[in-house]
């Protein structure tokens, strides 16, 4: 039963890797928890469960208000197409006439001045949600542990990479989810105002088939691809119905990480002991978790 004298937060993305989490972090915490979904269906199954679940279409800013109203809290996630510019604009629009007070954003891990488009395009919403008046929270992840039970799982005893001996930063989706849940609990009195920068442990590719041989036991090898690999990447994935936009700033972020515009990403900035007061998952962690899986799909051909 909601509790009048909790905060309510409305999570969206609540299907997705990151958002499922964070709804399962703010689980017995002193916050009531307000689902969205933007499937009638899964909204009505919700609900029939006795959970605060509402419909919102974030390509439909009529469905905002009623899903906003009594909110004190947003998890902001928006998807990876261009469209997150307008989608999350009209949603902070529409939080500042709803009252909302805290907004926790997640974002990108990158310098101020990038000039990646996928990465610009968060911080233009890290900015409009600063202008809005209402009390923020950014995370900035680095590059997420799940590529490698998911695009970047090896295959034929092989991990293929793209950006030769380049080191880049590694977290865990369930830490920047309990990152979130631990900022909309404590709320923008403790948490307003914060940039929290989410970069674990660095490895290059050579590194990482190291360690993926020494979880899985096999004998797994690197191969470098390279920009034309990672091109056709992008081109089949486009292919099968991704946005070109985001699939060409993904190309982008290929090209400047091997000409060294975008060398911050090996950095290490790991502030999840200050917050969570508990080391962060390794990748070595990560991977023995998803070991079985790992394993099945590189010894697969």
């Amino acid at each position: 039963m909601e509790n009048k004298q909790n905060p309510t937060v409305l999570v969206l993305g609540a299907s997705g890797t990151i958002g499922r989490q964070v709804i399962k972090d703010l689980e017995g915490q002193a916050v009531n928890v307000r689902i969205t979904s933007r499937k009638q269906e899964v909204v009505e199954q919700l609900t029939g469960e006795g959970k605060d679940c509402v419909y919102l279409d974030l390509d439909d800013p009529r469905t905002f208000a009623l899903a906003l109203a009594g909110v004190d809290r947003v998890f902001l996630l928006t998807g990876y197409t261009v469209a997150m510019l307008t989608q999350s604009k009209t949603l902070v629009d529409a939080a500042k006439k709803a009252g909302v007070r805290h907004i926790v954003h997640v974002g990108v891990f990158a310098e101020w001045d990038t000039t990646d488009a996928h990465f610009a395009w968060h911080q233009m919403i890290e900015k409009y949600i600063e202008a809005s008046g209402i009390a923020w929270t950014h995370l900035h992840p680095n590059m997420f542990m799940e590529v490698f039970t998911g695009l970047y799982i090896p295959k034929n005893l092989t991990y293929t990479g793209y950006w030769e001996d380049r080191r880049i930063g590694y977290i865990a989706s369930s830490d920047i989810a309990a990152m979130a849940a631990k900022a909309l609990v404590d709320g923008p009195e403790r948490h307003g105002g914060q940039h929290y920068w989410l970069s674990v442990e660095t490895f290059n590719g050579q590194e990482i088939a190291a360690l993926l041989s020494d979880v899985t036991g096999l004998e797994i090898k690197y191969d470098n691809k390279g920009l034309e690999g990672f091109k056709e990447v992008i081109e089949q994935i486009v292919a099968n119905g991704g946005e070109s936009w985001y699939a060409n700033a993904n190309i982008e972020f290929v090209t400047q990480m091997l000409d060294g515009r975008m060398s911050y990403m090996s950095m290490v900035q790991n502030d999840i002991p200050y917050v969570l007061g508990r080391p962060a998952k390794t990748l070595r962690e990560f991977l023995e978790e998803h070991k079985a899986a790992i394993v099945e799909s590189a010894e697969s051909i």
